[in-house]
């Protein structure tokens, strides 16, 4: 376990750590606290950046800013939720597959959505480590579990992926909807025109489902299909280099 005192004394004296998280892990998208921007699984690494908060104020809701390090994300994590990480014994090390690796889990990717599914479930904003996912942190999750780093939102993996047409989608490769100018939704296709996702209250079934990509389809298929912005292939692992 680390504490800020220990954290403060390493900056002081120059020394930077990789840290990892003993248990699952809240970031949120602000120094608030307020709303969660993605999860940490027990065991990822990140790194804390500076500067350090000042606690005088509110010692319990301060504050620290970090960057996860398997996918570069950001977020704040609680000053009291500092017990639940720990000085890595090594720094953080990407680790590269091929194509072919890669290939080779797409049964076991398929598999950990389906059986996310089968577990009662809700969508969750920003939810990585379930029951309770949001689109792309199912999907990070799910690559995640045999190995495969993507990046972490919807619109990101859009741009990481290798695009391919709608014609020749496979299974496990990705389905992103969206607005013209942002995709904002990911599902994993999954063969005969379905994918699955997790999808919220508004327009979808409030937790992972399964869907067709087609104008035919129920309410919910329709409303993503009239959404639908293009497919993508994972062939690569996201690797950020950094410790």
């Amino acid at each position: 376990m680390v504490s800020l005192a220990s954290i403060q004394a390493d900056f002081a004296g120059d020394r930077t750590f990789a840290y990892q998280c003993l248990e699952n892990l809240n970031l949120y998208d602000s120094p608030a606290l307020k709303d969660l921007a993605t999860q940490a699984v027990a065991g990822r690494y990140l790194r804390i950046l500076p500067p350090l908060p000042d606690t005088s104020a509110d010692p319990a809701r301060s504050a620290i800013s970090v960057v996860l390090c398997e996918d570069d994300y950001p977020g704040w994590v609680a000053v009291e939720d500092l017990d639940l990480l720990a000085v890595a014994e090594a720094p953080y090390r990407a680790i590269a597959l091929s194509t072919d690796d890669i290939h080779a889990c797409l049964p076991q990717v398929i598999a950990f959505a389906r059986q996310a599914m089968a577990q009662p479930n809700h969508y969750l904003w920003g939810g990585t480590v379930g029951p309770n996912y949001d689109c792309s942190g199912l999907v990070q999750t799910a690559f995640a579990s045999t190995g495969i780093w993507l990046p972490r939102d919807a619109y990101q993996q859009e741009a990481f992926v290798q695009p391919i047409p709608m014609a020749d989608l496979q299974p496990g490769d990705l389905v992103f909807f969206g607005r013209p100018d942002r995709c904002t939704h990911v599902g994993l296709y999954l063969g005969d025109g379905q994918y699955i996702h997790s999808s919220g209250k508004d327009q979808g079934r409030n937790g992972i489902g399964i869907d067709v990509l087609s104008e035919r389809g129920d309410a919910v298929s329709r409303a993503y299909f009239s959404q639908f912005r293009g497919a993508g292939r994972v062939v690569a692992c996201y690797t950020s280099g950094r410790g």
